[in-house]
């Protein structure tokens, strides 16, 4: 400790900590980044939801290039400000498995719910983000969804207690933990990247028969 007083502008870039929701309703923000898939299984898992809890949730919902809902607060995508101003004053995240997205939440004092994208659904080009969500859920990072029971059970503890998913907003005590998941983020990134440049397998394989002069 310095013991030299915070400045206005180093005050602002620290999130602050999570108030107790009020009493009236519960503010929901869901978001599922920028991602050109949709991510219809979510939305709609959210819609379902907020159809029966509507009187208790404020919802705000981030849907991308997913099919707009017919929920109040749906919006395609939030600029930075906006999302920055829309993480603060939630009372819980939901959201996709993007390592940014997820620390940003960490970031305003939330442990997010996370709902990873599944390539079999065509959510994705691959399961990254799901092996990469399964190792924050085992180290208590994230709240993991990867049912709608689960994602379901997950928001009605939320609505009952907010607390339940809310961390400390302190940039300083959480560096070590974001910086080591920045660094998973980034390697998860850089795979799939490869992959995308990578040629098929079949290909590789008919040019080592050619240079090797075997027939087709």
């Amino acid at each position: 400790m310095t013991g030299e007083a915070t400045t206005d502008t180093e005050r602002s870039r620290i999130p602050r900590r999570r108030d107790v929701a009020p009493t009236s309703q519960v503010r929901v923000l869901v978001a599922v980044g920028t991602d050109k898939h949709p991510f219809d299984r979510l939305v709609d898992w959210l819609a379902r939801w907020h159809a029966e809890t509507a009187a208790m949730v404020e919802l705000t919902l981030q849907h991308g290039h997913t099919r707009a809902p017919a929920v109040p607060g749906a919006v395609p995508f939030l600029g930075h400000a906006a999302l920055q101003e829309a993480m603060s004053d939630a009372d819980l995240v939901v959201c996709h498995g993007g390592p940014a997205t997820i620390l940003e939440a960490r970031r305003h004092g939330h442990l997010p719910v996370v709902v990873p994208r599944d390539p079999a659904c065509g959510e994705h080009v691959d399961d990254h983000q799901q092996r990469f969500a399964r190792r924050l859920g085992v180290a208590g990072v994230v709240a993991l969804c990867e049912t709608r029971a689960a994602l379901y059970d997950a928001l009605d503890a939320g609505l009952k207690d907010p607390s339940r998913y809310a961390v400390a907003a302190d940039p300083e005590a959480d560096r070590a933990q974001r910086a080591a998941v920045a660094r998973v983020g980034a390697i998860v990134e850089d795979l799939v990247a490869r992959a995308a440049r990578r040629p098929p397998r079949w290909r590789s394989w008919a040019r080592r028969r050619r240079a090797a002069g075997e027939p087709r």
